[in-house]
């Protein structure tokens, strides 16, 4: 799996190994240290709750099968917007100081 994080024209992108032993702590770091170099805090946001969501509506059995993206899309998540895109990808977007901060998951298949 890869997750893309994008904030205006700024990007990073990190690999996921292992989505059955997601880093949630490691991966959350990441992305507020990347945010944190656009002059942005994530205070309010909750990433180490939306990761584990994200990955197990792409990656499967963890959370119970089939993985099931678009009920997470449904149901939302806390000041998140979710979209499923076709081909297996999930997107979070949040408005934070005006800003857009998007993440992006992409499935390994």
């Amino acid at each position: 799996m890869e997750l893309d994080v994008k904030m205006e024209s700024a990007s990073l992108s990190i690999p996921i190994a292992n989505p059955f032993a997601l880093d949630v702590e490691g991966i959350a770091r990441q992305i507020e240290a990347f945010v944190a170099a656009q002059g942005i805090s994530l205070a309010g946001l909750d990433l180490r709750g939306l990761l584990p969501k994200m990955v197990r509506g792409i990656a499967g059995c963890e959370g119970g099968c089939p993985a099931n993206a678009l009920q997470l899309v449904e149901s939302g998540f806390r000041s998140f917007e979710l979209a499923y895109i076709e081909g297996g990808i999930l997107t979070a977007k949040a408005t934070i100081e005006g800003r857009e901060l998007s993440l992006k998951m992409f499935p390994d298949f």
